[in-house]
């Protein structure tokens, strides 16, 4: 049986095995969603978020995209930023890269790679805003990782910079910007420990919208 069917297959297993431990499962995830993370990460097949982090369905609302980006004129992630704060309340934004991402490689690499040029131009800018750093870091596969930490810590930013989460954050406390990178090699999620509360204060002289 090939992978696709297959699915069907895991699918109706699945349902098994839920309704085995609790009955009344898919009656309370009909009712709604109440998830205390909004998690933007990779559209990589090997990243994948929930399995990852072992959390249940209706717990954190997912959002993924190439080398998971938060472009600032990307109204994909604007609206799931604007939803996840503004209607479902989440206490947490974590955005998650991994270490050998195929987005971040390529923007590396001098190619013309088509309909692919703007978006990986965000990471692109990013290495060029930091070039000084990353150019000191003479092993190239080094250089790629550290990359793809501050490819997060600049996302992180990117989400700061909303007028929502500004909002929310100066009425309530909540919600609190993470950054996590996955390493795929030792599946261990790593914690750059984001000062949220440093990195709000030195963008708010420029990029306040909270109104306050």
């Amino acid at each position: 049986m090939d992978l696709y069917n297959q699915i069907f297959q895991n699918n109706q297993e699945w349902i098994s095995s839920k309704k085995a431990t609790n009955d009344s499962f898919f009656k309370y995830l009909a009712e709604g969603q109440s998830p205390e993370i909004l998690y933007i990460g990779c559209s990589d097949s090997r990243v994948t978020a929930e399995e990852m982090t072992g959390v249940e369905p209706g717990q954190m609302f997912v959002h993924r995209n190439i080398a998971n980006l938060v472009p600032n004129n990307d109204n994909n992630s604007a609206s799931v930023i604007e939803y996840a704060i503004e209607y479902l309340k989440v206490k947490h934004v974590v955005v998650c890269g991994h270490y050998f991402c195929g987005g971040v490689k390529a923007a590396m690499e001098a190619k013309d790679l088509g309909v692919l040029n703007p978006w990986l131009r965000n990471i692109r800018d990013v290495y060029r805003l930091h070039e000084e750093e990353l150019d000191a870091i003479s092993d190239e596969t080094e250089r790629y990782k550290r990359l793809v930490e501050i490819n997060v810590e600049e996302q992180c930013l990117n989400v700061i910079k909303t007028a929502v989460l500004q909002r929310h954050y100066l009425n309530s406390g909540f919600p609190i910007v993470h950054g996590w990178v996955f390493d795929i090699k030792s599946g261990k999620l790593i914690d750059l420990h984001i000062n949220f509360e440093q990195k709000l204060k030195q963008i708010q002289k420029i990029y306040n919208l909270g109104g306050k």
